[in-house]
């Protein structure tokens, strides 16, 4: 265990964000489907790991896939497993086991699919997934989309996902469909969710590796409150959901630079502001920091899904954001920030890589020294993470606990 001991600092300069997990995940699958190809950049971030050692598991027939604690491995890779006739048993550690798979362990059997599982981790799946109409929620999780998409085209006859609810995070799966394409695989979007022919073939490519909008928040979010940074190795035409920082930023009143690959955010007045997570999730950490910062009062709504990520992302901010001496209360679906500054404090990273990443940014401007703990969890996504963040005059210290 480690934690990482924060100092004031006004950073400068530019940053290139690593490649997209999201993007990355989707197209490692798409090129094992495929049968071969290569996607890079990656790097060697837990996530990326889950995938790359789930995809061995199933190509050598074992009978154990262990996706750490990837979410996205995991929701992907059912489907895929069961599209594909596999025995095999999943499982994961932190708070994966706990984290929903409810809709899966009713779908699959509908389907053809033997599922043995108590509710969550260990989940062992059998039998073969067949073609047919797949109803399912659309406001739970956008990665139950995602896992059906790719596994839906390698069945025999047609098939459709019919969302009972409206789709959140649709980005995301506006993403899965684009990389889908690349590899030679159609979706159609219907009225009500999607239709995917049966019997495509996914074709072997080269994918090359888009950077990460939401690691870019970050840095962007520190330059608009208080620095001045450009993040390199961006892609402005990206379907990457969290490019809407551009956007939100804006809606604080950031000074904000776009060109061609790159984004630069500089010191600005910054008024609080009304933002609706409902398909930007992960930013909400970022934007929470970013909230402390302006002044008045920042209304942050359709996160409640955020309950159920690495941490109580809901919970873990606001009682950080509280321990800075930030005035902020807890709502069902969000929070309220009547920003105007922070204090340095004992922080709590909640084994959470956005978690520890986003308060790192508060650290840079909160008046004393700031704490985290579970600075490891960084390794989740962004493993270089802190190298980045003192390159750019950060002065971050990571102390090992051990």
């Amino acid at each position: 265990m480690s934690s990482v001991r924060i100092e004031n600092s006004i950073p400068r300069g530019s940053v290139t964000v690593p490649p997209s997990k999201s993007a990355a995940h989707r197209a490692l699958i798409c090129s094992f489907l495929a049968g071969g190809g290569s996607v890079n950049p990656i790097i060697s971030s837990n996530d990326m790991k889950a995938t790359l050692q789930a995809i061995d598991a199933i190509k050598n027939g074992s009978e154990l896939c262990d996706c750490i604690e990837s979410g996205s491995t995991l929701r992907f890779m059912i489907p895929v497993a069961a599209a594909l006739g596999k025995t095999i048993t999943f499982v994961g550690s932190g708070k994966l086991p706990e984290r929903p798979i409810g809709d899966y362990l009713r779908l699959l059997p509908e389907h053809g699919v033997n599922c043995s599982s108590e509710g969550g981790l260990p989940l062992k799946v059998s039998g073969q997934l067949e073609s047919g109409t797949f109803e399912i929620a659309g406001n739970i999780s956008s990665q139950y989309i995602t896992g059906l998409l790719l596994a839906l085209p390698i069945l025999d006859g047609d098939s459709e996902i019919v969302l009972t609810t409206p789709l959140q995070s649709k980005p995301y799966v506006d993403m899965t469909i684009a990389v889908m394409k690349s590899y030679g695989v159609e979706v159609a979007e219907t009225e009500n969710g999607y239709y995917v022919k049966g019997n495509q073939h996914y074709k072997v490519q080269n994918f090359t590796v888009e950077g990460d909008w939401s690691q870019a928040a970050f840095f962007l979010a520190a330059g608009a409150i208080g620095g001045d940074i450009t993040v390199c190795g961006l892609d402005l035409n990206s379907t990457q959901g969290d490019k809407e920082i551009i956007n939100v930023l804006k809606k604080f009143g950031a000074k904000i630079t776009v060109g061609d690959g790159f984004v630069r955010a500089e010191k600005s007045k910054l008024s609080g502001a009304e933002i609706d997570a409902s398909d930007i999730p992960d930013m909400v950490p970022s934007i929470a920091v970013l909230a402390a910062f302006a002044n008045g009062k920042t209304v942050i709504s359709g996160a409640e899904r955020l309950r159920l990520k690495e941490s109580d992302r809901i919970e873990s901010v606001v009682t950080n954001l509280k321990k800075a001496k930030v005035a902020v209360s807890e709502t069902a679906h969000g929070m309220i920030i009547n920003g105007g500054g922070a204090c340095g404090a004992a922080l709590c990273g909640y084994n959470d890589h956005r978690i520890v990443m986003a308060f790192s940014v508060l650290g840079m401007y909160a008046s004393g020294v700031t704490t985290i703990t579970d600075a490891e969890s960084i390794n989740k996504s962004y493993p270089d993470y802190f190298d980045d963040y003192n390159s750019l005059g950060g002065r971050a210290d990571v102390i090992s606990d051990r």
